[in-house]
């Protein structure tokens, strides 16, 4: 019995196409590092009402 198997790696992705995808890209503009209360407050500065 025989499978074929795609070895080929995907092709890179354009950075606006990882932006739509990336699941934390709206943490991005917070430095490494950061703890819960700068993300609390990035998340909720960001928030639309």
């Amino acid at each position: 019995m025989t499978t074929d198997v795609d070895l080929e790696p995907e092709p890179e992705r354009a950075d606006d196409e990882d932006d739509e995808r990336d699941p934390t890209a709206h943490l991005d503009d917070l430095e490494d590092g950061a703890g819960c209360t700068e993300i609390w407050s990035h998340l909720s500065e960001s928030r639309e009402e």
